[in-house]
């Protein structure tokens, strides 16, 4: 359940750059011995540079399975995220309930795509102010408000430039992230969840645009999750895995 910098990333002007991103996160629900409980399949499209600096979400979808393979029953659309339009300058706001209108009050995953995206492409702004091969702790990020579910608690989010290469036939500069030993709370109607976070991944950038190539997401919770008001504590292990990538054509 990554959470973006908001607060500090977005205060820095928003890459001047356009196109369309496929967005795919796997989220393996485990016991407590690595045994696969269930899994499900989020993807989304996310297209920039519209009209008065929008971006604009579509092609939303969930997909259910038990499987280590990739097998899913048929895919869910989330209608109530399609065609999800707002100026990118109020991503400042993302941490705000009034955001996500609209959104079921459950819908945690389908939150966490706009998050995610978000912190990705803070990351990326980051590029100019990162010496090679030294890690940089990011300030200012260390408790965020989760638009009225909860909070979530950084101890270190740091950020590393590692290497250079070339993808979609751009110069790449390559941003290693991890944020290790977080700590959570969330709750929403029905579901109480208190655990800790592990996440980090890697964003290949454009030395040019500041546009994000490729992109990747790895995530391990484990908290304690209460289902009603009486409900009893079940322990909870899950892990995510996510790739941000341009579309075909883009």
């Amino acid at each position: 359940m990554t959470k973006p910098a908001i607060p500090l990333l977005l205060t820095l002007a928003s890459a001047a750059y356009a196109g369309t991103w496929r967005f795919t996160c796997d989220y393996f629900n485990l016991d407590t011995t690595g045994h696969l409980i269930s899994r499900d399949r989020l993807s989304a499209l996310y297209t920039r540079g519209l009209p008065g600096d929008a971006v604009r979400w579509s092609d939303v979808s969930v997909a259910h399975g038990n499987d280590w393979s990739d097998k899913f029953a048929p895919a869910e659309k989330r209608p109530f995220m399609e065609g999800f339009t707002y100026p990118y300058i109020t991503s400042q706001k993302a941490l705000q309930p009034d955001f996500f209108h609209g959104f079921p009050a459950q819908a945690m995953q389908e939150r966490n795509l706009i998050w995610d995206t978000l912190m990705m492409e803070g990351f990326a702004l980051q590029l100019d102010n990162l010496k090679p091969n030294v890690p940089w702790s990011v300030p200012d990020v260390s408790e965020l408000a989760l638009a009225g579910a909860g909070m979530f608690r950084h101890r270190d989010l740091q950020l590393t430039l590692t290497g250079s290469v070339t993808r979609n036939g751009e110069q790449c500069a390559v941003i290693d992230y991890r944020a290790f030993f977080n700590t959570l709370d969330v709750q929403v109607p029905g579901v109480t969840l208190k655990g800790w976070s592990h996440y980090w991944g890697q964003i290949w950038v454009s030395k040019a645009s500041k546009r994000i190539e490729y992109g990747t997401l790895y995530e391990v919770v484990v908290g304690e999750m209460t289902l009603g008001e009486q409900g009893k504590p079940q322990t909870m292990h899950v892990f995510r895995k996510g790739v941000f990538e341009p579309a075909a054509g883009n």
